[in-house]
C-alpha cells in the first residue's frame, strides 16, 4: 500500500505535467480600444457617433472573450489613455503598443482596428502580441458586410473563436 503523502505528490505532478498552464497565474493581457481606419476620410475627421459605438462594442466583445474563453486577466488601459492618444494610431506606430502594455504590467497586449472600405464594407482586424517583445502570437481578420451592431459583433466573435483562439495561446494548455 502507498503512503498517502505519497499519492498525493504523485497526482499533483502528474496534474501539472498534464496541465503546464494550470498551475501558473492568469496571464495579464492590455486589450487596446478597437480603432477605425477610414482610408477615405479627410485628414483629421473624426469617426461617426454610430462608428464609435460599434468600435466599444467590438472591443468589449474581444475582452469577453478573451477574459472568458482563454483564461486571461485584464488589465486597464484607460491610464494610458493619454499616451495611447499621443502615440496611436496603434495599428501603425510600429510596436508602441507592446511599450505601453508592458508599462502596464501586461503580458500580452491585444490591438484592433476597423478598416471602412464602403458603407457596408469592413475589415475587421486583431493581433494578439507579447508584450515584452513585440512578437504577434496570433492574429485574424475577417470582412464584416453590413453596418449593423450586431454583423460587427458576430465578426468579433468570429475572429476569436476561429483565428484568435483555434489554438491555445502560447503558454496556455
Amino acid at each position: 500500500m502507498r503512503h498517502p503523502t505519497l499519492q498525493a505528490a504523485t497526482a499533483a505532478v502528474l496534474c501539472c505535467a498534464v496541465l503546464p498552464g494550470a498551475a501558473r497565474a492568469a496571464e495579464k493581457a492590455a486589450v487596446f480600444p478597437v480603432e477605425l481606419f477610414e482610408p477615405g476620410a479627410a485628414y483629421g475627421a473624426r469617426a461617426r457617433p454610430a462608428d464609435t459605438r460599434k468600435l466599444a462594442l467590438v472591443t468589449d466583445e474581444l475582452r469577453k472573450a478573451l477574459q472568458e474563453k482563454a483564461g486571461l486577466e485584464m488589465v486597464d488601459t484607460a491610464p494610458k489613455a493619454e499616451t495611447v492618444a499621443k502615440e496611436g494610431p496603434l495599428y501603425k506606430c510600429n510596436g508602441c503598443a507592446a511599450d505601453i502594455g508592458k508599462s502596464l504590467g501586461a503580458d500580452l497586449v491585444v490591438t484592433g482596428y476597423v478598416e471602412k472600405g464602403s458603407g457596408q464594407i469592413f475589415n475587421l482586424n486583431v493581433a494578439i502580441a507579447e508584450a515584452g517583445t513585440g512578437k504577434t502570437v496570433r492574429g485574424g481578420q475577417v470582412t464584416i458586410r453590413a453596418d449593423t451592431d450586431d454583423t460587427w459583433a458576430h465578426a468579433m466573435r468570429w475572429v476569436v473563436k476561429n483565428r484568435l483562439l483555434a489554438e491555445p495561446l502560447p503558454g496556455k494548455s
